[in-house]
């Protein structure tokens, strides 16, 4: 299947997907906030620079994608019909990635928590009630 926009049009469209500073990496950091607790956001001192480092609870979230992250039969991750197999490895890597990041924060006595973007879209206040929990329960 071919592509509907032109080469150039689809470039800029991936060029203004954010790594940083999501509608629902915001959505997380104000009710953290909200909720009393104090972070750091996308802090470069540590593997994978986590979307939110909380030092009081030396506890590290990830905020994922589905689809970049590859979460398996979640309805946001899918493999685009063009370049099948340039998708299939670059969403492999992000995986192997993530794995690797998770390892060495753990091996640096963090706790790692991840947040995927299906859960936030769809069942935000429970979600969010049991990474509150997550996070105060040590």
């Amino acid at each position: 299947m071919a592509d509907t926009v032109s080469t150039k049009r689809r470039s800029e469209i991936m060029s203004n997907i954010r790594s940083k500073d999501t509608s629902i990496e915001v959505k997380v950091r104000k009710w953290l906030f909200s909720q009393g607790f104090r972070y750091r956001s996308n802090d470069k001192r540590y593997p994978g620079k986590p979307d939110i480092v909380l030092p009081k609870y030396k506890t590290v979230i990830f905020i994922h994608g589905c689809f970049w992250h590859g979460h398996g039969t979640c309805r946001y991750s899918h493999t685009p019909k063009t370049r099948v197999e340039y998708w299939n490895d670059k969403i492999s890597n992000n995986i192997q990635r993530d794995k690797r990041h998770k390892a060495a924060l753990e091996e640096m006595g963090w706790r790692v928590l991840t947040l995927w973007e299906c859960e936030i879209k769809s069942h935000f206040e429970e979600r969010m009630s049991e990474l509150k929990c997550q996070i105060e329960n040590e």
